[in-house]
């Protein structure tokens, strides 16, 4: 019997659920677009919420911040129309910064394109989403240097 997949909804929901603090709605229409986004070989590890940007009092620009096995996913709905998707490829990926405050935390992802900035974290979630990305990003630019040593 196979297993069946996830939905982002629903690895976020259950993020939301065990990291209260993290300021996120908007859950259902946020994970539309990354589902709406992932390949067809593509399944998702691990889904967090945050807000994409770096102003303390912003909680407009909820996110869904979603880790596959091929790359990291942000999808987050207009208000109104439309929607924004970000993608970070393990070749696109420099460093992980984190910043606990006294009741949010931010992680810092730098690229090599861009500086993405995600807020508004339950500071209990931080070293857990730390793990998760950096393990996953290392061990993927470690098949790559090793590919190109071949």
């Amino acid at each position: 019997m196979t297993k069946k997949k996830r939905t982002a909804y629903e690895l976020a929901f259950e993020f939301k659920k065990k990291y209260g603090m993290s300021i996120a709605w908007r859950l259902k229409k946020n994970a539309k677009i990354i589902d709406k986004h992932l390949n067809p070989d593509e399944n998702l590890l691990y889904v967090f919420t945050a807000q994409k940007n770096d102003h303390p009092f912003d909680f407009f620009t909820t996110a869904i911040i979603a880790l596959t096995d091929k790359r990291l996913l942000i999808g987050r709905k207009r208000v109104v129309f439309g929607y924004f998707l970000d993608s970070i490829t393990p070749d696109m990926f420099n460093d992980l910064k984190v910043l606990s405050g006294v009741i949010w935390g931010k992680i810092y992802i730098d690229t090599i394109n861009e500086f993405v900035t995600l807020s508004n974290i339950d500071k209990k979630a931080l070293p857990e989403i730390e793990t998760m990305i950096t393990s996953y990003m290392m061990k993927e630019k470690q098949k790559i240097k090793s590919l190109r040593d071949e």
